[in-house]
């Protein structure tokens, strides 16, 4: 039995933040982590020839203040994606090559089109309040329909139809037709707007960090020491007006407070007594999380580059969806990272590794030529089974649920408080809002329980 001021249930980077934050006040603090490691949905790995590799988040970009934030504090450095050339779609087997958003060498129709549904998704994220979607003009119209019934009525080409409803939809590792058009804008709006989340040229997630994820994770444990207890799922969590009782494997840890920062879709797993609140147990059962796996292809070096490619490539309904440059900021070796969404991700988790690598590499030489076939490794990372991530980046909201239940999903039960990207109004979905999350938890806390005198 462990007596702390705060318990904080998860070691991603919202739950490592919130700890770091409460231990920087002078708090006392138990971080109970389930997974043999910290990081979350990051996961960094050290890969061939000494580089690291991001099995899991790994891209940050303009406006993410609070990653940054992080970083300065522990020294780490980033550094530039690399954009240099021309990236490509591929549509019915026709390859486009384009630089910017759009790729302006499909049809004129095609691309003119895109163009009117991006200025569309533009205006509506506007209207969108970002602490309180649900309060928006309309939001009971846009949270009855999904988003595959919006671009419906808002796409007359085919190729144009294809294209918004995978780049959008995958970034929700589900099918369009599963997600509320209002979540949708409420989440593109908390990134800036369409081109913020969908163009890596146009100012979307520009840079990486040096070392991966795992420098500033791991910086953050090494702060928090002996108070992360890693393989130690929380089971149980006891709360009354006394204060929190967290029941994990091996231990039983008796706080003030409890701050959950674990993905929405696998919170219900934790048994809580008394029963949260009807909207927020209800919310539990209504934020999914869809399929996704990340593949990094290690090759001797970014052979795509001397093509005049970024290495950015989107192509739906295969199993390579969508490849983006992965190097390192070294000239070698090379690293493309492919990134399989929804139910292509589905049919990958099928498939035995021999077959679903053969098509994988297949794909690739069909876009980057015959090199592509023969990596120097091939590591794969399959989040939809990941036990305690419950699936892919976040949980979405189906139609109907944010304007029912949305007000839930910051609003502490009792003792026990709420942290997770799914909780933040600002960079929703992104490493960013993690730890902007973890921040507010912290400050909750904290002001609800002042330090006592010594």
């Amino acid at each position: 039995m462990a007596d702390v001021d705060f318990c904080v249930v998860g070691a991603g980077f919202a739950g490592l933040t919130a700890a770091l934050r409460l231990k920087q006040a002078g708090r006392s603090v138990a971080v109970l982590e389930a997974r043999d490691r910290v990081g979350g949905r990051t996961f960094t790995v050290e890969g061939p020839e000494g580089t690291w590799i991001d099995r899991g988040g790994a891209w940050i970009g303009p406006g993410q203040d609070a990653i940054y934030g992080l970083m300065k504090e522990f020294g780490v450095a980033s550094y530039k994606q690399f954009i240099e050339g021309q990236a490509m779609m591929v549509v019915d087997g026709k390859h486009y090559r384009y630089e910017g958003t759009i790729p302006l060498t499909m049809s004129p129709w095609a691309a003119l089109n895109m163009g009117a549904v991006f200025l569309d998704l533009t205006r509506l994220c506007k209207t969108i309040p970002l602490q309180a979607p649900w309060e928006a003009k309309n939001a009971d119209k846009l949270d009855r329909i999904s988003y595959a019934e919006w671009l419906d009525n808002h796409t007359l080409s085919k190729p144009a139809h294809t294209l918004l409803e995978a780049a959008i939809a995958g970034l929700y590792t589900s099918a369009a037709s599963e997600t509320s058009m209002l979540f949708v804008l409420r989440q593109l709006a908390s990134g800036g707007g369409p081109s913020f989340v969908l163009g890596i040229k146009d100012g979307s997630q520009d840079s990486r960090v040096v070392g991966g994820m795992g420098a500033v994770s791991g910086a953050i444990a090494a702060e928090l020491g002996d108070a992360i207890q890693l393989s130690t799922p929380a089971r149980r969590i006891i709360h009354n007006d006394d204060g929190i009782t967290v029941e994990a494997d091996n231990t039983t840890v008796r706080a003030r407070r409890a701050i959950v920062a674990v993905p929405i879709a696998i919170a219900s797993q934790i048994l809580y007594e008394p029963m949260l609140p009807a909207d927020r147990s209800f919310l539990h059962q209504r934020m999914p999380s869809g399929a996704v796996v990340k593949i990094n292809i290690v090759y001797d070096e970014p052979f795509w580059r001397n093509d005049g490619l970024t290495g950015q490539t989107f192509a739906p309904n295969t199993l390579a969806t969508l490849t983006i440059d992965a190097s390192t900021d070294q000239p070698r070796p090379g690293v493309m990272c492919v990134i399989t969404e929804a139910g292509a991700a589905r049919r990958y988790s099928r498939m035995d590794h021999d077959e679903r690598k053969k098509e994988v590499l297949a794909n690739l030489v069909e876009r980057f030529g015959g090199k592509a076939a023969d990596p120097v490794a091939y590591l794969d990372q399959d989040w939809s089974v990941e036990r305690y991530s419950g699936g892919g980046m976040l949980s979405h909201c189906p139609p109907g649920v944010l304007t029912e239940f949305g007000p839930a999903i910051t609003q502490p039960c009792g003792r026990i408080h709420w942290a997770g990207t799914e909780t933040s109004a600002v960079m929703h979905g992104w490493v960013d809002g993690a730890v902007r999350s973890g921040e507010r938890a912290a400050k909750e806390v904290m002001r609800l329980e002042p330090a006592t005198a010594a």
